[in-house]
């Protein structure tokens, strides 16, 4: 059984982080899009408990607490000591009046404003209110959370990166990690570009990385991931399916990077959608499973709002791909020449 598989983040914290191939990402749970009932979302965690997952990630962001609330819940039905848990940083939530709640995709939310915050204070109230929402203090990562200019514009990630560096963000993560409160740092973005500018900066541990290496796109295989591997840093893949396409296939709506996916990206998912079921393979399968044949890629974590969501993932997760399917991908240049490839089921 392929979930059975784990791999370590990396081989430097004190304490070794376990994360299964396949990890659960919590964003669904905040109500995203659309509101889950508290009893099918406690349904989903214990579906992904029972069936071998034991990587959770969460965040603030994610219905402004709500999902770290939900985590508590099942936090304190589920063996913690056995799982890897990571939330995130940058964001902090405040109280606020019914009209000033911050307006986002999330549903049904507490009556939460957020404010961005990279700096000593911000990074140490965020951990705090974390620990106080997920009810537990094992949280194992912490990732700072969008630093990236796709949510702030050039000149804004440039001031959050002068608050993360000059104004003590990153000396908190360095002091909460030496301290032992938590075992590991990193960033959960939406670009490498980011994370290897970080990497020239300071000691990392890991990444959560949306959409960026998958069977779509291998931009960082040209530096980035040969810079991971050299370092011994892991990454955390969310989003392999390119925020939908890799999903649907290039149907009529089909979405990437969160807007209507362009006609080159259609073109280019067709051709791969024609491959796939030229060996009877479902796109969805080989996208989810494609990530994890770089050393560097140590999960893969789709969202799920429901337990059969979480069956479904499971299954596409160990759906046998024969290796011509990937050799005819890259031989008709559609993945990186330099792209490593599953192996054979």
């Amino acid at each position: 059984m392929k979930l059975s598989r784990t791999n370590v983040l990396n081989h430097r914290t004190k304490t070794p982080l376990n994360l299964t191939q396949l990890g659960f990402g919590g964003a669904p749970l905040g109500n995203l899009y659309r509101r889950i009932a508290d009893e099918t979302a406690q349904a989903t965690l214990d579906a992904a408990w029972d069936a071998g997952i034991r990587y959770f990630d969460t965040a603030p962001q994610y219905g402004l607490g709500r999902s770290e609330m939900r985590f508590a819940e099942a936090l304190s039905r589920f063996d913690v000591s056995a799982l890897t848990l990571s939330t995130k940083v940058g964001r902090v939530l405040h109280d606020c009046a019914p009209e000033d709640v911050t307006p986002e995709a999330f549903v049904d939310v507490p009556q939460k404003r957020m404010v961005f915050d990279y700096t000593y204070d911000g990074v140490m109230r965020s951990y705090e209110d974390s620990v106080a929402r997920l009810g537990t203090d094992r949280i194992d990562i912490l990732f700072l959370h969008d630093i990236d200019a796709g949510t702030h514009g050039a000149e804004g990630s440039e001031d959050k990166l002068r608050e993360l560096f000059n104004q003590g963000g990153y000396r908190a993560l360095a002091e909460l990690r030496d301290a032992d409160q938590i075992a590991a740092i990193g960033a959960g973005v939406n670009t490498w570009q980011i994370c290897e500018h970080l990497l020239g900066e300071a000691d990392f541990d890991g990444f959560l990385l949306a959409g960026r290496y998958t069977l779509l796109e291998q931009d960082p295989l040209d530096s980035f991931l040969p810079l991971c591997t050299k370092r011994d840093v892991g990454i955390i893949l969310g989003g392999p399916y390119n925020s939908g396409i890799l999903a649907t296939g290039a149907v009529e709506g089909a979405r990437y990077d969160y807007a209507p996916a362009p006609e080159d990206v259609l073109h280019r998912v067709r051709r791969l959608s024609e491959v796939c079921t030229a060996h009877e393979t479902p796109l969805i399968a080989a996208a989810l499973q494609f990530p994890l044949a770089h050393e560097a890629v140590k999960t893969v974590i789709p969202g799920a709002s429901t337990p059969d969501e979480v069956r479904q993932n499971i299954e596409i997760f160990e759906t046998p791909i024969p290796s011509a399917l990937w050799a005819d991908l890259k031989s008709q240049g559609l993945i990186h020449p330099e792209a490593p490839l599953p192996e054979d089921a």
